[in-house]
């Protein structure tokens, strides 16, 4: 998909003030440090919309993001970060579940893991979360450069089999660096938002 406009609308922390209308919209969820920004900023081929930190847990509203005036890709805080308060950290979960599970326009999560590691217990317990809500979940691993590609296969298995991944969900290896699986996972999310 070419993505000709891209701009952020709001950042929101309640329905209130989700933007209006019925375009469909793409959450996107992961550990603090795992690269979203990154991953936004390559699928839509900008540089620095989606601000990139070195300081993990900056993410802390929803950040919708409009592109091509046709959809959304939804930015949720990231999980698992220790150095902001448990009140913080549960006005979060609050936050991020009441858009995650109300939200009618949405139509697929991207879950986002570390494909250099096995993942998190908080990257098992999201995608737990997200299939018993039975929310539509695509797990992109990133950070794919990092790893020898004769390797990738290994690491996509431990992936898997650690999230004891459905096998009817999707798994994308992605790289923001060389652009890998871009074209694949946008195939993928084109499979969702023109339902």
């Amino acid at each position: 998909m070419k993505v000709n406009t891209a701009e952020i609308v709001i950042s929101a922390v309640g329905p209130k003030q989700y933007p209006e209308g019925n375009l469909p919209e793409i959450a996107l969820a992961g550990r603090s440090n795992v690269g979203k920004s990154s991953f936004i900023n390559k699928m839509i081929h900008r540089k620095n919309l989606a601000r990139t930190s070195s300081k993990p847990g900056k993410t802390q509203t929803l950040n919708f993001y409009i592109l091509n005036e046709s959809f959304y890709f939804v930015d949720v805080p990231g999980y698992g970060f220790a150095k902001v308060s448990k009140t913080e950290r549960e006005a979060w979960g609050k936050m991020i579940e009441q858009y995650l599970v109300e939200r009618d326009q949405l139509k697929a999560v991207v879950q986002l893991v570390d494909l250099r590691h096995a993942p998190s217990k908080d990257d098992v317990l999201m995608y737990d979360w997200l299939k018993y809500h039975e929310l539509p979940v695509i797990v992109v691993a990133t950070k794919s450069d990092k790893i020898p590609k004769g390797k990738w296969d290994k690491h996509k298995k431990v992936v898997k089999e650690t999230l004891n991944m459905d096998k009817n969900d999707k798994i994308v290896l992605f790289s923001s660096e060389t652009g890998h699986g871009k074209d694949e996972a946008w195939g993928v999310l084109n499979s969702y938002l023109s339902k």
